[in-house]
């Protein structure tokens, strides 16, 4: 038996702490529930998945997406889960795409799933029970399994276990009763065996029309669990799939096609989210009939749920987020303020920070809501001691140094160096070289006039340090013909520099970034923000595009320290101050420098 994995550490916090899913498998495991599981195939097989025989002792998970759109936060979870779960106990997570509707799927999305998977830090390949020398790739689709299911929806209609309803949607609908009253037979149930099989080929050859007939299930029309009431197995969708092309005009729903992709990849542990529980006795009662009926082997896979991803400030529905995209909202599914993966990734969160944010808010069957904030304190966590600092200014202003020639020699042109840590607990990393001119930006609201109680930054006759720089006294300011600030004036205090035995011979309660204006490195920078305003912003049935944030997105232009001109795309910076941003994955270049906001130092909306 594969005793489980010993704790790891991401970021301070391990990533094997005990779940219930943990304790079911740790059983499993003990018990030799799947240990009967050493065989080469069965006749009934799928070709791609007969003659590999398993290691009895291996536990085998599953992540399963349609490919209809991108991955988003809430899937990340059930990859970390799956993915962690086989990885902790010497199993194999396999990659699996549902593609069972065509109308709805793209090639494009398969490569953008496949691509967030491996980004996360996941793999599909697993080692080889036939020879442990080597691995082998557990990737597969639904539509590799098309021929299996079919021959499996005849068996059930040959053993009147499933027959073919020629009621329209709506009369299906109406019959189906609700909870409190039970089903209505159809009049088509009582076809015998041989009329289902001729009219269920009557659909797969295309000689009745979309939605002319359905193929259901037989088992309980007065069942208290509604999926049980006849439920749909196929359908007739006359659509390209991106796969199988128009080989098929029929096309298996989930709920028939997931428990025997389960069986055909002998998965051990099916873990889903709650809301399919209660397609868990549908999922008992296929796979419980086809093995007797000899299709499938026991023993079988077996179902279990967690409490989905519910985080807040985002809608994780694939259709809510297609609807941004398709209507403009915003600017692609990889746009920073999206909760997809590839959004994610662009907007600077690392892999290492969802995997923590993950582990930190655990695994139960508790329904609840997760505060955004926990995703950014992960984000700070995972780059605090990584990311190189750097100044910047993002409302900019010019602060005119007028002593700067009689306090370095008469030279107008003097440039004074500075330098700074890399990162402040990272000596390897070496220093930041930048200059200090008689001219430098600084931020806008670092002046005031007449400032408010408290206020220790720059107003007439006080003084402060420009960061890594000399200490200042503010003498005033310059001002347009409407009155507006358009310069800070003040003068250098001689012998103040930082790092010079002089430092400390004049204390300020204020210290200030700068960057000088004659090595400024100009750049487009991004502000972001939650896209919604509020914290579920589907709520009641609320239309979620009510609630959208119209400054959810600010482009302003800064200015940065040289040291940034050199950033290669995704370069990720804690901006002293302003908190971490990242050198924008596809607008970014060193000519036209465009950097985007991941986060603040410090979660401003709990406020």
């Amino acid at each position: 038996m594969n005793e489980p994995k010993k704790p790891d550490t991401v970021g301070g916090a391990t990533t094997s702490a005990s779940n219930f899913l943990r304790n079911i498998i740790e059983r499993d495991l003990k018990q030799g529930t799947y240990a009967g599981r050493t065989f080469a195939g069965t006749p009934g097989d799928a070709a791609h998945h007969a003659g590999q025989p398993l290691d009895p002792a291996r536990i085998r998970t599953r992540f399963p997406p349609e490919p209809n759109g991108y991955l988003h936060i809430g899937h990340a979870k059930s990859i970390c889960l799956n993915f962690g779960l086989a990885r902790d106990y010497g199993g194999v997570c396999h990659l699996r795409f549902d593609d069972t509707n065509p109308e709805k799927e793209e090639q494009e999305y398969v490569d953008a799933i496949i691509d967030a998977v491996k980004w996360l830090g996941f793999n599909w390949e697993g080692p080889d029970p036939a020879d442990t020398q080597s691995t082998r790739s557990h990737l597969y689709f639904a539509s590799d399994d098309f021929d299996f299911m079919y021959r499996a929806a005849e068996a059930l209609i040959n053993t009147g276990l499933a027959y073919v309803d020629d009621q329209t949607p709506e009369q299906m609908r109406a019959t189906r009763g609700d909870f409190n009253t039970p089903g209505i037979a159809s009049p088509y149930r009582g076809r015998t065996p041989d009329e289902n099989l001729a009219r269920f080929r009557d659909m797969r050859d295309g000689k009745l029309d979309d939605g002319a007939a359905v193929l259901r299930a037989k088992i309980d029309m007065a069942s208290p669990n509604i999926n049980l009431r006849d439920p749909a197995l196929y359908r007739i969708k006359r659509a390209t799939h991106h796969r199988t092309g128009d080989q098929w005009c029929i096309y298996p729903m989930y709920t028939f096609a997931h428990p025997i992709e389960d069986a055909l990849e002998r998965v051990t542990h099916s873990i889903c989210t709650l809301e399919f529980e209660d397609q868990r006795p549908f999922y008992d009662w296929l796979l419980d009939n086809l093995c007797s009926l000899g299709l499938l082997a026991q023993p079988r896979p077996h179902q279990h749920e967690f409490a989905r991803l519910n985080l807040t400030y985002v809608v994780t529905s694939k259709r809510k987020l297609k609807q941004l995209v398709d209507e403009g909202h915003v600017d692609s599914w990889d746009d920073p303020r999206m909760p997809t993966l590839a959004g994610l990734r662009r907007r600077g969160y690392t892999p290492a920070s969802i995997q923590l944010f993950c582990e930190r808010i655990g695994v139960t069957k508790e329904y609840s809501w997760i505060d955004y904030s926990l995703l950014d304190a992960a984000l700070r966590d995972d780059l605090e001691g990584k990311a190189p600092r750097a100044m910047a200014v993002l409302e900019p202003i010019k602060l005119k140094l007028t002593n700067w020639v009689e306090t370095f020699g008469g030279d107008p042109e003097h440039l004074e160096p500075c330098q700074a840590p890399a990162h402040p607990q990272r000596p390897e990393l070496g220093l930041r070289r930048f200059s200090l001119g008689p001219e430098v930006w600084i931020e806008r609201d670092d002046f005031a006039e007449a400032p408010a109680k408290g206020f220790f930054r720059l107003f007439p006759g006080n003084k402060v340090r420009l960061k890594y720089g000399y200490v200042i006294e503010c003498s005033g300011c310059e001002k347009d013909a409407q009155g507006k600030v358009t310069a800070v004036l003040a003068t250098v205090v001689p012998d103040t520099k930082s790092g010079t035995p002089g430092a400390d011979a004049v204390k300020v309660k204020g210290t200030i970034t700068w960057v000088g204006v004659h090595e400024a490195v100009r750049a487009e920078v991004r502000l972001y923000d939650r896209l919604f305003t509020e914290a579920q912003p589907d709520a009641g049935g609320r239309d979620f595009l009510s609630v959208l944030n119209a400054q959810s997105k600010r482009v302003v232009a800064g200015y940065l320290e040289p040291s940034l001109a050199s950033s290669p795309a995704g370069g990720k910076y804690q901006i002293e101050r302003h908190g971490y941003f990242v050198a924008d994955a596809k607008d970014h270049a060193a000519s036209t420098p465009v950097f985007g906001k991941i986060t603040g130092l410090k979660d401003s909306w709990s406020k």
